[in-house]
């Protein structure tokens, strides 16, 4: 069986431009925390290696996704009753636009942990995606700032706020919708922001409807030839035919509230079963129907993050717990090689840039690592702020975002715009 991850940014038709050069979604451009780019620092501070530093409106917490120049972010501001997106000059740090694309009456309530804004966008050649989970969907005209659409249809109750980051394929905006309410997978013509075609779950039944519940983003993988989206939700993930919704295959889990984005490689798919005692299952992809009994290849119990996603290096998978405990896994056998407490709380995913492994802490602390069967620390790192958002990095630098402000770290010899 042949797997591979279908590179996004590639199948959009944008191949003639680096993909070092942009950072298009949530966790990169295969959608899995690996950077195109070398000479990435090791060591920064807020008065070494940073390029510039620029606050930020309002509160969110989706990642920054790039695309030549520019960098956009989205935030709520008003206590969430205007949402908007935001670009930054990705070599001057200057606000470039800033727009206000809903306006909402009445937010509803959310986990004091969560913001209104913590879906990362989607960017390609001129455009850009946002999702605001149930308050909207937009696409806008990335050199004006202009909305080109909006979709206002995918109504759930996420109870806790929103989550699921849209992902791109073959022309469809992806978005998982998993409320305590309705759950489903919904497919939207990228240029007209319309349904075509929307499957609703049949696994996340549990009487209790907290537990149905999910914030995860799909990945796309192909399986011998054939594209799967491969969408975790509570209680079931499922396989589905990316141009029609029709489901391929599933698995049964007992797990809700999963937020890690599953990742891809060796001939299996990883994925986090959720709140509230995680695992981290290896299965075969493909079957048809249920095949929890035939294509689970292993489990692993110990300290498997609530929302951080793990990460696919060579024949290892690197992971953190949401509180500060490291581990590395044997990708094939689920065997572990060793565990580390790297001290914090944590929600962004780790990223593999030029040959380290970056993880950064609630507290604003970046520790960087080497990939190795054995723990090897190289540095320590701190930020003035709370980190929430997964980094970007691009052309030997990292774009971090925090509560407050929106960094490029780069050493100064890094002089690319």
């Amino acid at each position: 069986m042949r797997i591979a991850v279908c590179l996004l940014l590639l199948t959009l038709g944008a191949g003639r431009l680096a993909v070092a050069d942009n950072w298009p979604q949530f966790r990169g451009p295969d959608g899995q925390g690996h950077a195109v780019t070398t000479g990435v620092p090791t060591v920064w501070s807020e008065t070494e290696n940073i390029r510039w530093k620029t606050p930020l409106p309002g509160r969110g917490w989706s990642s920054p996704v790039v695309w030549g120049r520019q960098i956009w972010i989205t935030t709520a501001t008003d206590e969430g009753r205007r949402l908007r997106a935001v670009c930054v000059d990705r070599k001057t740090g200057r606000i470039t636009h800033d727009v206000l694309v809903f306006e909402v009456d009445k937010p509803p309530a959310i986990n004091p942990k969560n913001s209104y804004a913590s879906p990362t966008p989607v960017i390609e050649e001129g455009r850009l995606y946002v999702h605001f989970g149930t308050l909207g969907t937009a696409s806008l005209d990335t050199a004006t700032g202009g909305v080109l659409w909006r979709n206002v249809e995918l109504i759930l109750d996420h109870k806790e706020g929103p989550g699921s980051s849209p992902i791109l394929y073959a022309g469809l905006l992806f978005v998982d919708c998993d409320g305590i309410d309705t759950q489903y997978v919904v497919a939207l013509d990228k240029t007209s922001g319309r349904i075509v075609w929307k499957t609703y779950r049949d696994g996340a039944n549990d009487p209790t409807p907290d537990f149905r519940k999910a914030y995860c983003t799909p990945l796309v993988v192909e399986v011998d030839g054939q594209p799967q989206l491969i969408s975790p939700g509570a209680s079931r993930t499922n396989a589905y035919d990316p141009a029609t919704g029709k489901t391929l295959w599933s698995v049964d889990y007992q797990g809700f509230s999963n937020v890690p984005r599953p990742i891809a490689g060796l001939g299996m798919i990883y994925l986090c079963t959720g709140f509230s005692r995680p695992e981290l299952w290896a299965i075969k992809p493909g079957g048809r129907g249920n095949v929890t009994k035939t294509h689970v290849v292993w489990k692993y119990q110990q300290q498997v993050p609530l929302n951080p996603s793990p990460l696919l290096v060579g024949e290892a998978i690197y992971m953190v717990s949401d509180r500060g405990v490291a581990s590395c896994l044997a990708a094939e056998s689920g065997k572990l090689r060793w565990k580390a407490r790297l001290g914090g709380n944590y929600s962004a995913s780790p990223v593999y840039a030029d040959g380290k492994i970056y993880f950064f802490a609630e507290q604003g602390v970046g520790t960087v690592i080497t990939p190795a069967k054995r723990f090897e620390r190289l540095a320590k790192n701190t930020l003035d702020g709370r980190i929430m958002a997964s980094p970007a990095v691009v052309d030997g630098g990292l774009i971090v975002r925090t509560d407050t402000h929106l960094y490029s770290i780069a050493r100064p010899s890094s002089t690319k715009p």
